[in-house]
């Protein structure tokens, strides 16, 4: 994957993007590369290679590099998101059933 593609798909903010905001605004923690247009506040699957890309940056490296190629990155988001929807659906069947023991306790 090189830093033209798509690194945040939910904000459509490339790995370019991430790394030219670091070398211009000098952010502290990698946190901070939130304010590169919301770059990491979407699904969350980019964070860690945000993060990879601000060491990188910060390193000294001229060229940053996410090490995947395009395709196999929105494969591996498409699972992430899948897996985090799965997980928010019993979270939620959960909180029903603990609401349902608060209105019903005789039950």
């Amino acid at each position: 994957m090189n830093l033209r593609d798509e690194l945040c798909v939910c904000f459509h903010v490339t790995g370019r993007k991430v790394a030219t905001f670091v070398r211009l605004n000098d952010p502290k923690v990698a946190s901070q590369c939130s304010e590169c247009y919301g770059a990491g506040t979407g699904c969350g699957w980019c964070v860690p290679f945000i993060q990879k890309i601000f060491e990188q940056v910060k390193a000294g490296e001229d060229e940053p590099i996410v090490d995947m190629d395009p395709e196999e990155y929105r494969e591996r988001r498409g699972q992430y998101l899948r897996q985090l929807r799965s997980s928010r659906v019993r979270d939620d069947a959960g909180l029903a059933d603990a609401i349902d023991d608060e209105e019903n306790p005789e039950q």
